[in-house]
């Protein structure tokens, strides 16, 4: 008789260990999961690493076997039991509320030709899930500002390029990575599975500078590939950079209100911290170097634009009046 094999995976942070004949495939474990956790196949979407990436039901490979998935790491992105509930609940009660009358459906009109692939790359090649902190204020407007991002023009050809898949990306909250001397901007957790970006002012009244974010963005995304700051770290860096500011048809965007997205007092850009490696390794100030002097630049204006050299002055004035006042 032979041995069944135990397939484990991720889910909302809690780990599943399911056993398996040793010819199981991908498809059983979906209907598994179906069976066990409630969760209907049409909302299981699976990120897989190192190498296949996300699977999402129906499978390209239904017959894919479960014994090549052993080494891997799995995680299932999908609502829980109760989300999946309410969504129905909420559908069912808008359709009770429209009368009748109002229920039409909509005319369908001819489509232009579409480039089936990159939609299709467009859909894997992004950020599954989209999270703000519930307990700050306006997370709707963090949510835009995180939409925003994922729907960037540049970011999405850099993401499709370099074939980056991103679990969550969220925001981050200031207050938690904030010391005397610096400010993180941005985190990459796991190669991808989690980004976190530095949104908000420090007072919590406003939002950060849109490109300085971007450019953060940038930054963390090459952290899939690379954990340490070395030179390939940063050749990959300035590509994507270069990149997302090429395929950026809005010519780099624009804030939705000057009083929403910007902060003219908070630049984003001096005595912070991008991130410490990746997962791990030195650290990196942006517009400088990293902390042991290497890096792209190590002048403290190398590579600032104009909107951000002002905000930089912006945020030095301030401090010097601070201590004028003490």
């Amino acid at each position: 008789m032979t041995d069944n094999i135990s397939l484990s995976f991720s889910h909302h942070g809690s780990p599943h260990t399911f056993d398996f004949p040793p010819t199981a495939t991908i498809s059983d474990l979906a209907e598994r999961i179906y069976t066990s956790l409630s969760i209907p196949q049409a909302h299981q979407k699976f990120i897989i690493t190192p190498k296949l990436g996300i699977l999402k039901y129906p499978f390209p490979n239904p017959i894919l076997p479960l014994s090549s998935l052993l080494s891997k790491k799995i995680i299932l992105l999908a609502p829980l039991p109760s989300e999946l509930s309410s969504f129905a609940a909420a559908a069912a009660a808008t359709v009770a509320s429209t009368p009748r009358s109002q229920r039409r459906t909509p005319t369908v009109k001819p489509t232009p030709y579409r480039d089936w692939q990159k939609t299709q790359d467009h859909a894997t090649y992004t950020f599954s899930t989209l999270r703000p902190l519930p307990y700050l204020p306006n997370p709707e407007k963090s949510l835009r500002f995180l939409q925003r991002l994922r729907d960037d023009a540049g970011i999405k050809a850099s993401m499709r390029k370099h074939k980056f898949a991103v679990g969550v990306l969220t925001e981050m909250n200031p207050a938690e990575h904030t010391t005397h001397e610096s400010r993180t901007l941005g985190l990459n957790r796991n190669r991808g599975e989690i980004i976190e970006l530095r949104l908000r002012t420090d007072a919590y009244d406003g939002y950060r500078d849109y490109r300085t974010i971007r450019k953060t963005l940038c930054h963390e995304l090459a952290h899939n590939v690379y954990g340490e700051h070395d030179r390939d770290f940063w050749d990959l860096t300035n590509a994507i950079e270069k990149e997302v500011e090429g395929n950026d048809w809005r010519a780099g965007g624009h804030a939705l209100t000057d009083q929403e997205f910007y902060n003219p007092e908070d630049g984003g850009v001096d005595g912070e911290h991008m991130d410490s490696g990746g997962w791990t390794g030195g650290e990196f100030v942006l517009g400088g170097g990293r902390s042991d002097g290497s890096g792209p630049a190590s002048a403290k204006h190398d590579g600032l634009g104009r909107r951000e050299l002002m905000a930089q002055a912006a945020e030095e004035r301030m401090k010097r009046q601070r201590e004028a006042e003490k």
